[in-house]
């Protein structure tokens, strides 16, 4: 299943799988952002927009994401905590923007979604100024970890909503243009990491 049609259903009930634990992760990411006045940030996979209520509002924002259902759920919630941001219809492995037009990027829970992940990294890496920063949060493996779990459970999982199985550092090695700066555990053992990386000036 398409993960246009896969998040169309599950929409309605997204947010409950998400949240909870997740949100105070989610917030500890923004933290990380810093002072953003006026500064182009891209939310790309905004989702239904659980990001919004700990952005920031002193920055010019653009959300993107495949799932027009999803879009409608980030609008209301935009609405909600009146935050002005521009959501776009946009697959995040090839974005409809300019090279060099967003000083920040925040990918949350969309590089262990997407069928090719790498694809996603580079775009993003593409619109981002030189020197402009990435922030991660998402579930990876270790380079050679074993966890059969995951693996097995990735077979079912990766056609509904998300992939269990990659790994980080393969992906990250496709991606010249990058440098890691942070690498910290979240969850589930350090399963869940966030990350900051930078575009080489």
């Amino acid at each position: 299943m398409a993960l246009k049609h896969s998040y169309t259903l599950l929409a309605p009930i997204y947010d409950r799988m998400v949240s909870g634990p997740l949100d105070t992760v989610r917030q500890h990411s923004l933290q990380r952002l810093g002072i953003v006045t006026g500064k182009q940030i891209l939310i790309n996979g905004i989702g239904s927009g659980l990001d919004i209520p700990y952005l920031p509002d002193d920055a010019i924002y653009t959300g993107s994401d495949i799932t027009p259902a999803m879009l409608k759920l980030a609008e209301h919630r935009a609405y909600q905590h009146k935050l002005n941001i521009n959501l776009q219809l946009a697959d995040s492995q090839a974005l409809p923007f300019n090279d060099n037009q967003f000083d920040i990027i925040v990918m949350h829970l969309i590089l262990a979604v997407v069928p090719h992940p790498e694809k996603a990294l580079q775009e993003a890496c593409r619109v981002l100024k030189p020197g402009g920063h990435i922030y991660l949060f998402d579930k990876f493996l270790r380079p050679g970890q074993f966890a059969p779990g995951r693996r097995l459970i990735n077979i079912f999982l990766r056609h509904i909503a998300t992939r269990t199985n990659v790994v980080f550092e393969q992906v990250f090695n496709q991606c010249d243009e990058l440098i890691l700066l942070n690498d910290k555990p979240a969850l589930a053992g350090g399963w869940f990491r966030l990350l900051e990386l930078q575009k080489i000036q």
